[in-house]
């Protein structure tokens, strides 16, 4: 077996970056985020995680594939696809309120989740919109929306 040593420098940058995230992560919409993150589940099937960061990009995943979208506040509203036929809801969203020393209340910290399962090739959008991002805090215009384009794969 091949053994691979990273380097010094590679090893400081993967720390600063762990560090990073660290420091990063909290409650709100500007925490760490993931913007695509593979994992296996039972029954091997996939599942890619989207937050904040894949906001107007766009993945590609293989049919039977779970995509799921977790987004860093309470206020999301809905989550949608635009062809649900191709990347069908797995069921109903749900909401996680966390409480913690940094949460204050009406700050929105939690999650909100919808899983969809890829179910035939094709392009579908997934959105969710809100238009408050904490109490009393209207969303700015660029906040306000999370789009991103799925492309399916036979």
């Amino acid at each position: 077996m091949t053994k691979i040593k990273p380097s010094a420098a590679s090893t400081a940058l993967y720390c600063c970056a762990v560090l990073g995230t660290a420091v990063l992560a909290g409650c709100g919409p500007h925490g760490a985020a993931r913007a695509a993150a593979p994992s296996a589940t039972a029954g091997g099937r996939r599942t890619v995680t989207l937050d904040e960061r894949a906001d107007h990009t766009t993945v590609t995943v293989g049919v039977g594939t779970t995509v799921r979208v977790e987004l860093h506040s309470t206020y999301w509203s809905s989550f949608d696809s635009s062809a649900p036929r191709l990347l069908a809801p797995a069921g109903p969203p749900s909401s996680a309120p966390s409480t913690g020393p940094s949460c204050h209340p009406g700050g929105g910290c939690g999650t909100d989740t919808a899983d969809f399962v890829a179910r035939a090739a094709g392009t579908a959008d997934l959105t969710s919109s809100r238009t408050t991002c904490g109490e009393a805090e209207p969303c700015a215009p660029d906040r306000r929306t999370f789009t991103v384009t799925v492309e399916i794969s036979g």
